[in-house]
């Protein structure tokens, strides 16, 4: 999906401006699984596995990019288990807010706990399909609110709007503490920071790659990452 202008309209709306080492513990033996290992990454990114993995895969992705959850629906199981999990690949995630709601749910899944945000990314990308459709049926009063006023209001309106709470409450959040994080402008600005840095690598859509810092061009679905990641072992 293109990326917009989101970014920079929402720092201006918060007034601000813009060969593979054999994985171990420390003891010598092989880390049993790698997927429990979560890291948070220069910029607010979270990185899944192995810090010392040959290879670094970097995931660009928005929330509300269906090639995203189709992407996320086909590889979670197969990149999980057959990279992650042994350490030869780590896994970081990075944000493209594209629009508001996109905005809200990527605040929701960096709140709390950094070990928790795996859980509550996938959340979202597994039930994309359940909880955009008010995206498309949205009336102009409900488009108005997520668009103007304070940013606590506007996440606040789109949660209940697309069922957040809902959502992230089978995830055990309270809604007190979810509204604390709708309402996180520090979070906010880093959202729009990693936005701005995936633009200025050269990322045009949702989802991208990267492999050891390099931008793969045209690769946006399962098999094609597969056949690269493939080629590196």
């Amino acid at each position: 999906m293109r990326l917009t202008r989101f970014a920079a309209i929402m720092l201006a709306g918060l007034g601000l401006g813009l060969a593979a080492a054999q994985p171990a513990t420390a003891a010598g033996k092989p880390h049993p699984d790698w997927t429990t290992s979560v890291v948070v990454g220069e910029g607010g990114s979270h990185v899944l596995g192995n810090p010392d993995a040959a290879v670094k895969l970097t995931e660009f992705v928005s929330y509300t990019c269906p090639h995203c959850a189709h992407f996320h629906k086909e590889s979670d199981a197969a990149l999980k288990l057959g990279y992650v999990m042994p350490g030869k690949v780590s896994l970081e995630i990075r944000h493209i807010v594209r629009d508001p709601v996109d905005l809200a749910a990527a605040l929701l899944t960096n709140c709390g706990d950094p070990k928790a945000f795996f859980r509550n990314h996938n959340l979202f990308l597994q039930t994309q399909d359940r909880w955009i459709a008010p995206l498309a049926s949205a009336s102009d009063g409900q488009k108005q609110r997520w668009t103007t006023g304070a940013l606590p209001a506007r996440m606040k309106a789109i949660a209940n709007d697309f069922g957040f709470y809902a959502l992230m409450a089978q995830r055990g959040y309270q809604r007190a503490a979810l509204d604390r994080c709708l309402s996180d402008e520090a979070m906010a600005r880093k959202l729009a920071a990693q936005t701005q840095a995936g633009a200025n690598a050269g990322v045009a859509g949702t989802p991208s790659f990267m492999l050891n810092g390099t931008l793969l061009a045209g690769t946006h679905d399962w098999r094609s990452l597969d056949s690269q990641l493939q080629a590196r072992f």
